[in-house]
C-alpha cells in the first residue's frame, strides 16, 4: 500500500467512525498555531474582566466579585467547549487536507489515532508510533466507535 492509499484509507476510516482522531487542543489553541484564533480566546475573557472592574468601580466590590464569578463560570462552561470544538474541527480539516500536513503535525505530537477492534481489543497510535502501520494493520471490519473526539495530555 503506498502513502496516498494509506492516507485515503485513514480518511475513509475516520469518515466511517471506525477510527477516532485525537488532537492535543492546548498545543493547537496556542499563538503560532495555524488554527489559533486570538479573538475567540481573548475577547470573552476581556469582556468578563472589564465588566467586573466596571461593576466594582461603579457599584461595589461585592457586585464586581459576583460578576467575575459568573463571568468565569460562563467562560469555562459555555465559551471554552465551543472553542475546543472549533479548534478540533479546524485542526481536523487542516491535517486531513494533505498527507504532508498530517505527517508534519503527527511528528509534532499533536495527533493521535484510536480504534476498537471487533474482538474488543483497543489500539492507539501516538507520535512514537507509525500512523501508516497503524492504518495498514487495522482489519476491514473495525467496529464503529462512539463519539469521543478530544484527547489531551
Amino acid at each position: 500500500m503506498n502513502e496516498a492509499n494509506e492516507f485515503e484509507r485513514l480518511r475513509a476510516l475516520l469518515e466511517a467512525d471506525k477510527v477516532k482522531l485525537g488532537v492535543h487542543i492546548r498545543r493547537m489553541n496556542s499563538p503560532g498555531s495555524p488554527v489559533y484564533r486570538a479573538a475567540e480566546n481573548v475577547t470573552p475573557a476581556a469582556i468578563v474582566l472589564v465588566s467586573s472592574f466596571a461593576s466594582t468601580v461603579l457599584v461595589h466590590f461585592y457586585l464586581g466579585a459576583a460578576v467575575l464569578a459568573v463571568g468565569c463560570w460562563w467562560w469555562m462552561a459555555r465559551v471554552m467547549p465551543r472553542v475546543r470544538d472549533a479548534v478540533f474541527d479546524r485542526t481536523a480539516a487542516l491535517v486531513l487536507s494533505d498527507p504532508a500536513q498530517f505527517d508534519f503535525w503527527w511528528s509534532r505530537g499533536v495527533l493521535s489515532l484510536f480504534a476498537r477492534l471487533p474482538n474488543g481489543e483497543e489500539r492507539a497510535a501516538t507520535r512514537r508510533d507509525d500512523w501508516r502501520a497503524f492504518v495498514r494493520d487495522l482489519p476491514d471490519d473495525t467496529e464503529t466507535l462512539p463519539a469521543v473526539r478530544i484527547v489531551e495530555d
